[in-house]
């Protein structure tokens, strides 16, 4: 598709409609910044002379409700979870499914007895259930072998369609990947990540939530991430509108191998490119940006604004990559069905406490062993995943068919989206940021409209839409496609 394509190539036309120039906006009725966003801030200059309207994007702060949650998670239950996960000795796929002291099976089913004691406070709100297939020889898999997921489900009560998903693995293994008898204690990776969604279903079960939360501890990650992709390609096939998901997967450690520690940042990996995007969204792309705006790189912004704060103790480090190198985890699996997905991991990591046998050589202890875990760390990252997940949970849903219109060649921005169902919702806001910036900087509160012409040439900066409800919960932001 060539540039004029998309941008418009006809005749240059004044508008019509009366637009934001410092201080106003069309969309189906006239509104006011300083009505719509109090406090609008002073603009500063875009270009020479310019006015930049808008006031500063600023951090999403928690809510009483969000903080009485996050007070709730406890670090002995974290620790309790991180050591009898271990306790099983090993969990790696290829084990027994049926002993019931040793393997994945005993684990499975303990997470299971755990996960339904849980629901059984939610008053019918959470559900719970052993989501298995049959997974037939495959790399790494040598005979036919069941992929057994725990899944606990609590159910949104205003728009239950709309769903939000934290994973960890809960599989293990020693140093060869096919080696299904040895000890895998499996403590950090991935016990810790497992640890913190049963915690945040512990406590959320007991809440009501306006979309969908699923907690899942899948299997066969190690193996090739089989748990996972069966349960996003479920999804996909039933047109599930998953609009977020987090791996947790090897965040129960803030010490590196050189014996350094930081407790108090947690990498978050954002793909650019979608990994499942089209060729026709690749042409558009290039032709006119967007490496930087794929939905997961606004869900990492999202995480940033409600978790990046002193309720959670913890700094985001968003890394622009899919995943480290030679490594990948579960979220890799919704990626590849269209989801937006990201992983959280520790900051720094040891290798001695990884896929290793349990050893001791040259005087040194090698193996995943919860001795090796920070608790209070691992209790710092579920408050990041409970800020995330229950921050998108109770704000609206991010934006849907967001279009810049490009039927013309003009100097102001028009876009165009589709209004959300969410009963509080009160609007929407534009954002805009230069195409340098990582981050938006400018907003724009445009009320309950689906139109709205902004007086900033579409050609300089990027723009995107997010909607607020009547308690002041944002969601993410959409970026547009070109359209009409």
């Amino acid at each position: 598709m060539a540039i004029h394509d998309l941008q418009g190539d006809g005749p240059t036309r004044p508008s019509r409609r009366t637009f934001l120039s410092a201080a106003t906006v069309t969309a189906a009725a006239t509104v006011t910044a300083a009505a719509a966003s109090p406090g609008t801030a002073a603009a500063a200059p875009v270009g020479i002379g310019a006015p930049v309207p808008g006031r500063p994007v600023r951090p999403q702060p928690p809510d009483r409700e969000l903080r009485d949650l996050l007070r709730e998670i406890d670090q002995r239950r974290i620790e309790a979870i991180v050591r009898r996960l271990a306790a099983f000795g090993t969990r790696h796929t290829l084990s027994s499914q049926d002993d019931p002291q040793r393997g994945i099976g005993a684990a499975r089913d303990w997470i299971h007895q755990q996960m339904q004691g849980y629901a059984a406070r939610s008053d019918g709100r959470m559900t719970v259930e052993l989501q298995s297939y049959i997974q037939e020889p495959a790399s790494r898999i040598p005979v036919p072998t069941r992929i057994t997921n725990v899944v606990a489900t609590l159910r949104g009560e205003t728009t239950p369609e709309r769903i939000y998903v934290v994973t960890g693995h809960y599989d293990s293994r020693a140093s060869d990947v096919m080696d299904a008898t040895s000890d895998a204690p499996g403590a950090d990776d991935d016990a810790s990540g497992v640890a913190v969604l049963m915690e945040l279903a512990r406590i959320m079960a007991t809440r009501r939530s306006e979309a969908t939360i699923v907690f899942a501890a899948v299997a066969g990650e190690e193996q090739g991430l089989y748990g996972s992709g069966y349960m996003a390609r479920q999804f996909k096939a039933a047109g599930a509108d998953v609009q977020g998901m987090f791996s947790d997967d090897i965040v129960g450690s803030s010490r590196a191998d050189d014996g350094t520690r930081d407790r108090r940042t947690l990498r978050l990996f954002a793909e650019g490119v979608p990994t499942a995007e089209t060729p026709a969204e690749a042409n558009t792309r290039r032709s006119v940006g967007g490496e930087n705006d794929s939905p997961t790189r606004q869900l990492a912004r999202f995480v940033s604004d409600v978790a990046d704060n002193d309720v959670t103790g913890m700094n985001i480090r968003v890394i622009y990559r899919r995943d480290r190198y030679l490594r990948g985890s579960d979220h890799i699996s919704f990626l590849e069905q269209g989801y937006p997905a990201g992983r959280f991991t520790e900051p720094n990591e040891d290798f001695a406490h990884q896929h290793q046998d349990v050893r001791v050589e040259d005087g040194k202890q090698y193996g995943d062993l919860p001795e090796f875990c920070d608790f209070e760390y691992i209790t710092r990252v579920a408050k990041v995943n409970g800020a995330a997940l229950w921050s998108l949970a109770q704000a609206p849903g991010t934006p849907k068919g967001v279009v810049i219109v490009t039927t013309n060649l003009t100097n102001d921005t028009t876009l165009r989206w589709q209004r959300g169902t969410e009963p509080d919702l009160a609007g929407y806001e534009i954002v805009w940021r230069e195409t340098t910036a990582p981050e938006w900087t400018h907003v724009i509160a445009v009320g309950d409209v689906t139109e709205a012409t902004i007086d900033l040439s579409k050609d300089n900066v990027f723009f995107g839409v997010r909607a607020v409800d009547s308690a002041g919960h944002r969601s993410p932001v959409a970026f547009p496609r070109p359209g009409s």
